[in-house]
């Protein structure tokens, strides 16, 4: 979450591996890809469009 707090443009799950320092792999981005879609779908988290995820800004 810190890295959207960080951030006011939506971002990648690439971008967010990168930001928290983990190996770029397909592995690796497919699990955080998982892990945005879950803060998705629980509302912590937007995704405006296919692939990019940001959070709600009041």
């Amino acid at each position: 979450m810190a890295v959207f707090a960080a951030t006011h443009t939506p971002l990648r799950a690439r971008a967010v591996c990168e930001a928290m320092d983990l190996e770029i792999t397909p592995s690796n981005v497919n699990n955080v890809r998982l892990k945005l879609k879950r803060l998705v779908d629980r509302g912590i988290l937007l995704e405006p469009e296919q692939g990019l995820f940001t959070q709600p800004r009041p």
